[in-house]
């Protein structure tokens, strides 16, 4: 099938990474400890059910100690245009090259098509997995799951 059938389970650590956002800024998974970590793997920028999926992160309002970070394989340059385009606040991560390396990591790459499924991992501030949901390309995920899981985390 072409996808990774071992998705980084709950309660494991989450795979550190460094990825460039849509600025061409680092942003380290790592660095962001102390905070809650929602982080959305989704397969191409511009496509119907990404977008509605990163306009409802963008509609919510998920706190001060939470730190959203979507990611594709999308290239730097694209996801700048989408982002100021939909006015998301928050970072869009490039998973370009090495191609798919991260969602590789979390298994969530699709192999075949070449690009991430709909993971979707919420990290505490001690860099640990507390939640989790994979969909097929073609299912989206509903953020109001993101935002009880959320609070179910202290």
């Amino acid at each position: 099938m072409g996808v990774n059938a071992h998705p980084v389970e709950v309660g494991a650590p989450a795979p550190d990474f460094e990825l460039q956002d849509q600025h061409g800024a680092p942003v380290r998974l790592s660095r962001l400890r102390g905070r809650k970590v929602v982080l959305v793997f989704y397969p191409l920028a511009f496509s119907g059910i990404c977008g509605s999926e990163l306009d409802a992160l963008r509609d919510t309002a998920f706190g001060d100690d939470v730190r959203v970070l979507t990611v594709s394989v999308d290239s730097v340059f694209t996801l700048r245009a989408w982002a100021d385009r939909q006015g998301y606040p928050f970072s869009l991560l490039s998973d370009f090259w090495p191609h798919g390396q991260v969602a590789q990591a979390y298994g969530v790459f699709d192999e075949t098509k070449g690009l991430a499924r709909r993971g979707t991992f919420i990290i505490d501030g001690e860099g640990v997995t507390r939640w989790s949901v994979i969909n097929p390309i073609s299912a989206a995920r509903d953020v109001a799951d993101y935002v009880k899981a959320l609070a179910d985390i202290h």
